[in-house]
């Protein structure tokens, strides 16, 4: 029997008139996630049918199983729409099974198949408990579900399927520009984001010798992990050494963090512009630090008029921290290698910042002039999965 990988669709067959254009994406992603194989991939509006050699399959699910837009996927074995042979596989399939209770589930797409699904399931669930001992029909709860899908040309048998990322395929949407530190929440945010067809563009704000090489190689690490979920990710590391000095040296200790995240967003904007990105991502959650009360978070952002989206904005640190173990970031997140943003935390930050303190407090150093500096020396790598580049020549 012949087998294929069936993908089922989920939210985007919800598009209605621009379902194709969808589908289309989600295609070449595919495509573009198992060039390595040999593979060949069939499509319609409701499913996707990939053929492969069965010494791939263990590796071409890993794959597909990080795709955004796939709702479902599942093995299913492709026969011809006949009944004798339908009942004739049902029964083989099920004989390699372990199970003590079961459901046989028809959907009958081709209408001139001269049964009808309900009729259809009675009878492979009889010759099931014929030929099968010790075994009962359970229609709730069945530890083995047996599907059969019949469609004109084949029909399709599978008994196990696997959830999918859902969401939509990458850059559907668009470009983001993510604000990527080493901590827990912005590599969150930004598989949150790719969940919804933005493609990632991330930049780093390293302050040498304030922050170390490690630092940048925890962030470089995070990128490769996130990279799974798309083909590649730049990373853009901002020197921000000169900048972050002269806040220290004229604002006021209490106001440090949030003049420096005002020129981080600043420098981001500015990036974001030049690498035509639709919006600015970060890992911002309400209330987690002194920046991210509602207060600091207006001031801060008054300086861009970009869109700003902050998916982890309203989870709590343990969701954060659930959906960083599930994408495997989590542990390169809490290695002990400090960021720019934690570097010169003051001991008591303001929690509700006044606009016109921070915009007098920039009066004294010229931050358009730094700002241009960084901008004019950042450094840009382009980082994938199995990346074996080390990047020392950024150092």
């Amino acid at each position: 029997m012949e087998r294929v990988i069936l993908i089922k669709y989920g939210e985007l067959t919800t598009k209605k008139g621009n379902r194709n254009f969808f589908v289309q994406l989600l295609y070449k992603c595919i495509q573009n996630k198992l060039a390595n194989y040999n593979v060949k991939i069939f499509k319609d509006l409701s499913r996707m049918y990939i053929e492969f050699n069965d010494k791939d399959l263990d590796e071409i699910l890993k794959r597909v199983n990080n795709i955004f837009g796939i709702h479902e996927y599942l093995v299913a074995y492709k026969i011809n729409t006949d009944v004798e042979t339908i009942k004739e596989k049902v029964l083989e399939i099920v004989k390699e099974e372990k199970f003590n209770t079961f459901k046989v589930e028809t959907k009958r797409s081709y209408k001139e198949f001269p049964i009808n699904s309900q009729d259809f399931s009675r009878q492979l669930g009889g010759l099931i408990l014929k030929n099968i001992n010790n075994i009962k029909v359970d229609v709730h709860n069945p530890e083995l579900l047996v599907n059969v899908e019949i469609r004109k040309e084949y029909t399709y048998i599978y008994t196990n399927y696997y959830y999918g990322l859902g969401g939509y395929p990458n850059n559907t949407l668009g470009k983001g520009m993510l604000m990527l530190s080493g901590g827990i929440d912005s590599p969150v945010a930004a598989y949150l984001a790719m969940k919804r067809g933005v493609h990632v563009e991330a930049l780093y704000f390293e302050a040498i010798p304030h922050t170390s090489i490690n630092a940048r190689n925890k962030v470089i690490e995070l990128c490769k992990k996130l990279s799974v979920y798309t083909s590649s990710i730049k990373l853009h590391i901002v020197p921000f050494t000169e900048i972050q000095e002269a806040i220290y040296k004229t604002a006021d200790e209490d106001y440090v963090i949030t003049i420096m995240r005002r020129m981080m967003y600043r420098i981001t904007e500015r990036m974001a512009k030049r690498r035509r990105c639709l919006a600015i991502i970060n890992g911002e959650s309400i209330g987690q630090v002194a920046s991210q009360t509602l207060t600091s978070m207006r001031v801060i952002n008054s300086v861009t008029n970009y869109p700003v989206i902050r998916p982890v904005a309203c989870l709590d640190k343990l969701e954060i921290m659930e959906i960083a173990r599930k994408i495997d970031t989590y542990d390169i997140s809490i290695l002990p290698y400090e960021d720019c943003c934690t570097v010169f935390v003051p001991k008591h930050p303001v929690i509700n910042p006044k606009m016109e303190l921070c915009e007098d407090m920039e009066t004294r150093f010229d931050y358009q002039e730094l700002i241009n500096k960084a901008l004019k020396n950042i450094k840009t790598i382009t980082i994938t999965e199995h990346d074996k580049n080390e990047f020392n020549d950024l150092l």
